[in-house]
């Protein structure tokens, strides 16, 4: 197992840098053909984003047990890469002046947020009343990822808002009951209509579609079983998105060339709003911090954390369960993107890889955001 590790590793590592062009594109689907065969990922799908706009779309592999094909449309889970979906629709609100980012969210609400059934764990805890929706969308509400991960599955405030980051799913589905009930807004309707419509994302959807059935990725888990897709029936705002590889290359390039927002809105979801210090992203209330997350600039931005590297400012978010592991990256400059799906959970071992096939060396901080990276012992 020793020597499957090292060749993994090695093997793994061997990656570089293509520049952008046709020829380029297939050497770099030839990259993922090898890397998929290293990591023994069943299916992935990857777009890339070339100043602003879609350049290469790649569906490889297989969409579940029967080993029918992956294509570019079939319908995948999103995971948290719904988050950025839904940053990119909250910025669009915020630009018609519909909310602001840094309002707190009780002047938005009809009614104290304890006074709701949902949040009435909230009560006897005025800080509640200091959040604002850039501190729900920056991941540092002080909430647990969700509250059923609390020994008493209630929601609870573990620090003062807006002094630290934390992710957290609640602080993203707040934000969302925020708008559907101070704003009367129906989100996945609305997002549908705002986003993924005018970009032409036809078979993207924050709910299951009796139509996504007959091209569907099911997950596979770490023992080789597979686990068919689950058909989100409630629109989350952390993470019920449904789409394709097709779709969130759209998406990736409307992030690119800022579509459908002001200069200054597209700046704001980018822009370094909060520090990030701990080590890692996960356990969220890690006590540990890097001292080189400074260094980089490592931060969140509106549904996106955001970091300077050898290639300027870029964004990325990831999104991941375990029969999920999704990437979405962005650089500023030359507005480059590249989304990766899979309907695997190990996925993430190639990530590094073929991030920097695709972008060149962008100084990505893979350790802060993945648990699972190589070397790993081979099966």
């Amino acid at each position: 197992m020793r020597l499957c590790s090292i060749f993994l590793a090695a093997s793994l590592a061997s990656a570089v840098a293509f520049p952008a062009s046709a020829a380029d594109h297939r050497k770099l689907d030839a990259e993922l053909d090898r890397l998929m065969a290293v990591g023994k990922i069943p299916g992935v799908a990857m777009a890339v984003v070339e100043d602003g706009k879609v350049a290469h779309v790649v569906a490889k592999g297989s969409r579940n047990a029967k080993g029918d094909p992956l294509t570019p449309d079939t319908i995948m889970y999103a995971a948290s890469l719904t988050k950025t979906a839904f940053a990119y629709y909250l910025m669009m609100l915020v630009d018609e002046g519909k909310i602001a980012l840094d309002t707190p969210i009780a002047d938005y609400l009809p009614k104290p947020l304890p006074d709701y059934p949902q949040y009435a764990d909230l009560a006897g805890d005025p800080r509640w009343t200091a959040i604002t929706p850039r501190i729900l969308m920056t991941h540092s509400a002080g909430f647990p990822n969700f509250r059923w991960l609390n020994p008493d599955e209630k929601l609870d405030i573990k620090f003062d808002p807006g002094t630290r980051y934390a992710y957290a799913g609640e602080g993203i589905n707040l934000m969302q009951f925020v708008l559907e009930q101070g704003l009367g807004l129906k989100v996945g309707e609305d997002m549908n209509r705002r986003l993924f419509q005018p970009l032409g994302m036809t078979r993207s959807s924050m709910v299951w579609r009796d139509d996504f059935a007959g091209d569907l990725a099911d997950g596979q888990k770490d023992d080789g079983t597979w686990e068919a897709h689950d058909d989100r029936s409630s629109v989350k705002a952390a993470g019920s998105l449904d789409t394709t590889i097709t779709d969130m290359g759209k998406l990736a390039a409307a992030i690119a060339s800022g579509w459908g927002l002001s200069p200054k809105a597209r700046a704001e979801l980018a822009k370094a709003s909060l520090p990030i210090t701990a080590k890692q992203q996960f356990p969220t209330f890690g006590v540990e911090d890097n001292p080189d997350n400074a260094r980089i600039k490592l931060a969140a931005g509106i549904g996106v954390v955001t970091f300077d590297g050898p290639a300027g400012h870029a964004l990325f978010k990831g999104g991941h369960n375990g029969i999920t592991d999704n990437i979405l990256v962005c650089v500023e400059t030359g507005r480059r993107c590249v989304v990766v799906l899979s309907n695997n959970g190990l996925a993430q071992r190639i990530f590094p890889p073929l991030v920097q096939a695709a972008l060149g060396e962008i100084g990505m901080p893979w350790a802060w955001e993945y648990s699972r990276l190589l070397p790993v012992e081979a099966p």
